[in-house]
């Protein structure tokens, strides 16, 4: 079975490194849901029976997926141990990104420089008669700035992997009719108890 990811050291500098969140967003996808489907295939056990080489010797016409769905125990047990905790990790760090994104941003290296580019674009003499372009000014955006607007994809992405990958756990477990993040939430205060 999976590991659930592990919990990276949370930091605004981590935060502010985006090929390390990517990274790390990642890796712990494509490690959970991304292959959800061989997930749940290592869950089930091999044959009872055993090999019958008669069964080889007539065609089987039951459908592909026939004799795959898994045992209840077992996708609670997967949801418990390694589906849960893997999304639980990756809110806690969206979710500290997300408000450091919305902090203010004292350590900016940048902000000096955008100060001074915003100065010197004030004091700019514009006539648009010699120079269309001469008004166009584009400041740099903060990286705080930068990284709300991440924070925003990512969490796009996430509630879209957790809804695929619930289709799948639901398919395979035949779960109950609670979405994603509803028993996702569930699991969380359970944990918290």
């Amino acid at each position: 079975m999976s590991r659930p990811s592990t919990h990276p050291r949370l930091t605004p500098q981590f935060c502010f490194n985006q090929t390390a969140l990517r990274d790390f967003l990642r890796i712990s996808r494509g490690t959970i849901d991304d292959s959800i489907t061989q997930n749940l295939n290592a869950l089930l056990t091999p044959a009872h029976r055993g090999f019958d080489p008669s069964s080889t010797s007539t065609r089987q016409v039951a459908s592909p997926d026939h004799g795959r769905s898994l045992q209840p125990e077992q996708c609670e047990g997967f949801k418990e141990k390694v589906l849960f905790p893997s999304w639980a990790v990756r809110s806690d760090v969206l979710d500290y990104c997300a408000g450091v994104a919305t902090s203010p941003d004292p350590d900016d290296p940048d902000s000096v420089l955008r100060q001074i580019e915003d100065s010197k674009a004030r004091e700019r003499t514009v006539d648009e008669r010699l120079d269309p372009y001469s008004s166009r000014y584009f400041p740099r955006e903060a990286r705080t700035e930068s990284l709300a607007m991440l924070m925003r994809n990512e969490r796009a992405v996430e509630k879209i992997i957790r809804m695929r990958t619930w289709s799948l756990l639901a398919e395979r477990c035949g779960m109950t009719a609670d979405s994603a993040e509803t028993a996702f939430d569930k699991w969380r205060v359970t944990q918290r108890q």
